[in-house]
């Protein structure tokens, strides 16, 4: 009895240590500096990440991508979408009926323009990924509008080896 009681103990107590240690690795996260930033991406990418710009609608990378994976912040990697969840909105751009991690996605009033709208940004990268609009399909009745340039594809059959492995089962129907 006393054998099974520590054992759960230990499971316990390795469980938590385990819940901490992926919880350390993400809150220590060090966004690079604007130089490095500047270097690594293109000048769209970096327009639209750290500028708060947009890309142009239907002349993007990803706004027609029907390959299954993984979509993550260029600058962070940090995943944010996943393509069971993209649908064709007609917009132009890629769009997606939720974000695959919540906890990634930062949502802020953006009042840049004559209307009030919600920014999209990652949370650690702190990229500008796009807005979020309340048209969507069902069950979310959203829209995350995003811009090709602030994300980085991972193709379903590079997630393992790329580290987005536990994400894969996202796929099984």
């Amino acid at each position: 009895m006393i054998k099974k009681l520590l054992y759960v103990i230990l499971i316990f107590f390795a469980g938590i240590a385990m819940n901490s240690n992926s919880q350390a690795a993400e809150e220590t996260y060090m966004k690079p500096s604007k130089e490095e930033i500047r270097k690594k991406l293109t000048p769209l990418q970096y327009d639209v990440t750290q500028e708060d710009g947009t890309e142009m609608a239907f002349d993007n990378e990803y706004w027609n991508n029907k390959r299954e994976g993984i979509y993550v912040d260029i600058v962070s990697g940090e995943p944010l979408f996943i393509s069971t969840d993209k649908y064709k909105s007609g917009t132009g751009w890629p769009s997606f009926a939720r974000p695959l991690e919540k906890d990634n996605i930062v949502e802020k009033e953006d009042k840049s323009i004559f209307a009030t709208r919600i920014e999209v940004r990652s949370r650690y990268g702190d990229s500008h990924l796009g807005h979020v609009f309340p048209d969507g399909p069902e069950p979310t009745g959203l829209r995350y509008c995003l811009n090709s340039a602030s994300l980085r594809f991972v193709p379903k059959e590079d997630m393992e080896k790329e580290g987005y492995g536990k994400y894969l089962k996202r796929f099984e129907k």
